[in-house]
């Protein structure tokens, strides 16, 4: 893939602008994913619940035999800007635990709430496999 950085442009931290996927492959879309485990709990804070929710969207990925190298879109639902800010390097150390150095384009929305009241955030993912 190649990553879209006109060089007038200030480079960005923590995604890119966009990214041309070209060729044969297979595009993976997964449903937005929230912090809350496989049993159904929230841990209380930010960072924690995006982390959760960064671990399933790798497990999701590794089912279609992708891996975060393929991402070439997040789109973030966070329900409170103060805690987002805050958990600032939490929420750092989860994405280089399971994404790397991987920096694809991404989207931060701030909205009013999710369907399940506990959730702090939802991220959807939509991937790119190059043919073999």
């Amino acid at each position: 893939m190649q990553i879209l950085q006109p060089a007038e442009w200030k480079k960005p931290r923590g995604f890119s602008h966009g990214v041309v996927a070209e060729g044969p492959g297979r595009w993976v879309i997964l449903a937005g994913q929230t912090g809350g485990d496989e049993a159904g709990n929230y841990a209380p804070d930010m960072a924690a619940q995006v982390g959760t929710a960064l671990k399933r969207i790798i497990k999701l990925l590794g089912e279609a035999g992708a891996g975060p190298e393929h991402i070439v879109r997040l789109t973030w639902y966070l329900t409170s800007r103060s805690e987002y800010e805050a958990a600032g390097a939490g929420i750092g150390a989860a994405w280089k635990e399971t994404l790397g150095r991987n920096f694809p384009p991404s989207t931060l929305l701030y909205i009013g709430g999710l369907v399940d009241e506990r959730a702090k955030v939802e991220i959807e993912v939509t991937a790119f496999v190059p043919g073999a």
